[in-house]
């Protein structure tokens, strides 16, 4: 089924109901439903055909659910961005993607865009595109057809563009209405995660959509605003990441009230079980911790699978979710030994667009995805330990060094670089780049970070900058990233 099919049929029960809650007022699931007619009429116009993929540059705003499900209806591929990343980054991406159409908002980040060969519209043109007229989904049994190419940096290298249908999209919602984080037509959403990730854009908006429940939008985290939007809309379900739950802790002001709140769930990176009980002994909330990747819609495990949190485990597999842990060399690791996760169901990914040797590479030879991610078995439940790769993970997005590696190294006054993450109080993990100046070289901190950021995402940027004479090499050459670390 088409997902789009999910408002339809929402807006047909529950028209008059909020959809969305943001800063200017409400938009109703009719409302939504007829500005998804609109712009997937207009998208038809533009003479794209099934299967073409349109680039959503968007930030948290009515207007990205409007897009999302346009071009569901319109039965094309969403190709979700980061709105702040820069226009080379989002060149790469819409390029890799095939995308002959990339929707805007001229107030975003980064402004208006300029592409290339690629026609770059607002919003507000696309409304404009063409008359409010009764759109349908495309005929047919859509479950099997693209619904997102979701970009990430993966396991093994430069981004990549994961295949989820509207299949494992849908199958992720079912097996998460299984578990104690089911959502229903009387909830309100918290919606502060990118919507650009597949977290905020699955588990959040499309799960509640699919629900008929209410979604409270915010362009961007403060930890005292959105407290106190919880209260002042009685927030009942937050979906979050770990450096959100560590800046809730403290002293938020008096008129703090998030007694309405039933579902605190964290994923995208490892919640420390110390920031988690600090959580729930403040508050009076357990957390339900969730693990799971881009490649499987995204959820695999959570601590909602039981009966309450369990700090410092990441829970049991959802429905349908079948998980083993292998060793280094292929075989199953003994019992509470660490192993790399492989997972099959039907929310994995069909693989990574126009990359067949990168889709072989993610699964095992008999059909089993692999996570890239180590981690054991205790009393039922998956602990994860460490990562196959060396990933940095900053606000739970997945940083590739080599990618910034690359970026340091064709500055001209740097000879050599290398990038490993280290730990952040704010955002779980952040880049640290180790440099070496060419000869006579003279570079501050401050200079390489501005190199950095006229070709990075902000996020993938280096927070801190050390110089050293030469970087620390094995006699076979490979980088030795954990002294680095150290």
């Amino acid at each position: 089924m088409n997902l789009a099919k999910n408002l339809r049929d929402v807006a047909a029960r529950l028209g008059d109901k909020p959809a969305l809650l943001h800063a200017g007022g409400a938009v109703t699931y009719a409302e939504l439903d007829a500005a998804v007619d609109r712009g997937s009429a207009a998208l038809r116009g533009l003479g794209l055909a099934p299967g073409d993929r349109v680039g959503l540059h968007l930030p948290n705003t009515p207007a990205f659910a409007e897009v999302l499900y346009g071009v569901w209806r319109a039965g094309l591929v969403a190709v979700p961005m980061n709105p702040a990343s820069p226009p080379g980054e989002v060149g790469a991406t819409v390029a890799d993607a095939g995308a002959g159409v990339v929707l805007t908002d001229p107030e975003g980040p980064e402004g208006t865009l300029d592409l290339p060969d690629v026609r770059v519209m607002t919003v507000a043109e696309l409304r404009d595109g063409a008359p409010l007229r009764r759109g349908g989904c495309p005929e047919g049994d859509a479950s099997d057809e693209l619904a997102v190419l979701a970009y990430t940096a993966g396991t093994t290298g430069a981004a990549k563009g994961a295949m989820l249908t509207h299949a494992n999209l849908a199958a992720n919602q079912r097996q998460l209405s299984a578990t104690r984080q089911e959502v229903g037509e009387g909830d309100v959403v918290l919606g502060v995660l990118p919507l650009f990730h597949i977290y905020g854009l699955n588990v959040g908006l499309a799960y509640t959509v699919a629900k008929g429940a209410t979604m409270l939008l915010m362009e961007r985290f403060d930890p005292t605003e959105t407290l106190e939007a919880i209260g002042r809309h009685r927030v009942t379900v937050v979906l979050g990441v770990p450096p959100m739950y560590r800046a809730w802790l403290g002293d938020h002001g008096p008129d703090v009230d998030v007694s309405s709140v039933r579902i605190a769930a964290s994923g995208a990176a490892p919640l420390s079980p110390a920031v988690a009980e600090a959580f729930a002994t403040q508050y009076g909330i357990g957390v339900w911790e969730g693990y799971g990747l881009t490649e499987t819609s995204p959820v695999l495990t959570t601590t909602a699978m039981g009966d309450v949190p369990r700090p410092g485990s990441v829970g049991r597999p959802l429905p349908d979710v079948r998980i083993r842990l292998r060793d280094e060399h292929g075989r199953a690791a003994a019992a509470g030994d660490p192993g790399e996760v492989q997972v099959r169901g039907p929310n994995v990914f069909r693989g990574y667009w126009a990359d067949p040797e990168a889709t072989v590479a993610a699964f095992t030879a008999d059909g089993w995805f692999a996570t890239g991610d180590v981690g054991y078995a205790q009393d039922g439940e998956l602990h994860l330990v460490d990562r196959r790769d060396d990933l940095v993970i900053v606000n739970g997005f997945n940083v590739y060094p080599r990618e910034v590696e690359a970026v340091l190294t064709a500055h001209p006054l740097i000879s050599a670089a290398a990038v490993v993450g280290v730990p952040d109080e704010r955002s779980g993990e952040a880049v640290k780049a180790v440099v070496v100046p060419a000869d006579g070289a003279e570079l501050t901190p401050e200079d390489v970070q501005a190199h950095c950021r006229g070709s990075l995402a902000r996020f993938k940027c280096p927070a801190v900058v050390e110089f050293t004479a030469e970087l620390p090499l094995l006699p076979t050459g490979k980088l030795m990233r954990r002294r680095l670390r150290d």
